[in-house]
């Protein structure tokens, strides 16, 4: 899955290896006025690689992916790309992520049943400074 961005977009790419969890995530994305879903991805070593190629400005990372974790993805795609906003999703509560999340890179974490467009616009209100009237991200 692949689609090109509009200028002032925010570019994502969709990291999880449930498809069902993929789909709703490009559903919510469609409907988050400013997203754009330019590429998903099943495993960590997917994921790297699609960041690598579709260069995200977000990426929403499942923390327990097939390979390698998605937190170590994470850690890759943040020192290959410093200006990518990661953020990582599981269905584990806060205060029961494993130790390795602090240290990845990752801009915040999300339960995965708050995914919503309001949730996405926060985030990424929070790592990056809001969205101008345009759409473009406003970069430091």
């Amino acid at each position: 899955m692949t689609s090109e961005a509009r200028p002032g977009e925010v570019t994502v790419l969709v990291v999880d290896d449930a498809p069902a969890f993929r789909a709703a995530a490009a559903a919510v994305l469609a409907q988050t006025e400013g997203f754009r879903l330019v590429a998903d991805a099943a495993t960590g070593e997917e994921a790297v690689l699609r960041a690598a190629e579709a260069h995200p400005d977000f990426v929403l990372m499942d923390m327990r992916l097939p390979g390698i974790s998605g937190v170590e993805a994470t850690r890759r795609i943040v020192d290959a790309a410093p200006g990518t906003v990661v953020v990582l999703c599981s269905t584990y509560r806060q205060s029961d992520l494993p130790d390795d999340v602090a240290s990845s890179g990752a801009a915040a974490y999300l339960h995965k049943e708050e995914l919503t467009p309001a949730a996405l616009r926060r985030l990424w209100d929070a790592a990056s400074g809001p969205l101008t009237p345009t759409g473009a991200p406003r970069r430091a």
